[in-house]
């Protein structure tokens, strides 16, 4: 009789100790193997064409910050490695986050503050492409999908350059600074902005900003 093969599970946790924990945890079960640990996006990304087995799972701390940070890297590896199963963790992680990681593609969240036996047995269901949320309450579950939502309206509906102008714009800059920033004629802002409130069936800049803020896609006040 053939075994089943274990599931392999790649560690991505910019904390080397929680890393570390992590790593430990899941190996110790007579069903799992730790494949690789990496402590950056790209660390993760060189480990990943190593692997040479089916049913892999890569577990991504949402703790990364920066151009590749955790939501940039479960996208990247949806994108180049649509075979693997990609679960976001984190530690008391707020419903923003968890819809971003689910819309960026993962398939589910674990709480690292959950039970230690709720965890591994999500990862498994994760593992086989089960939607999974262990941790979050109940309660978040509308506030989740509400993010989600928000955010496939913003990234479908702006252009690149409408986004780009958005995200400049709640830095608090005026029309002519924003221009100015972004190499064009004040006019050109303008109409930018006039389409953005019109696709987002909004009538001021705050209120795109609000949303767009919601969404996770900008950072209010906070230049690139």
């Amino acid at each position: 009789m053939v075994s089943k093969q274990r599931l392999g599970v790649i560690v991505v946790d910019p904390l080397p100790v929680v890393r570390a924990g992590l790593a430990l945890m899941i190996d110790d079960r007579p069903d799992m193997d730790v494949l690789a640990e990496a402590g950056t996006a790209e660390e993760a990304l060189e480990a990943i064409p190593r692997i040479r087995r089916s049913n892999v799972c890569v577990l991504v701390s949402l703790g990364f910050e920066g151009e590749h940070d955790s939501y940039w890297l479960i996208r990247t590896i949806r994108d180049h490695f649509p075979g693997l199963a990609v679960l976001g963790c984190g530690a008391n992680a707020d419903p923003l986050s968890i819809s971003r990681a689910l819309f960026s593609g993962a398939d589910g969240f674990l709480d690292k503050s959950s039970d230690p036996v709720e965890f591994l047995q999500s990862l498994r269901r994760g593992a086989t492409g089960e939607m999974v949320l262990a941790g979050p309450p109940t309660e978040w579950l509308g506030a989740i999908a509400e993010g989600i939502e928000r955010r496939r309206l913003v990234e479908t509906t702006l252009t690149d350059r409408e986004r780009e102008v958005l995200k400049v714009a709640a830095e608090g800059l005026t029309a002519r600074q924003i221009a100015s920033r972004l190499g064009v004629r004040e006019r050109t802002v303008t109409t930018h902005l006039g389409r953005i409130y019109s696709k987002l069936g909004v009538g001021t800049r705050v209120a795109a900003i609000r949303l767009a803020t919601d969404a996770g896609l900008v950072s209010v006040g906070m230049p690139e």
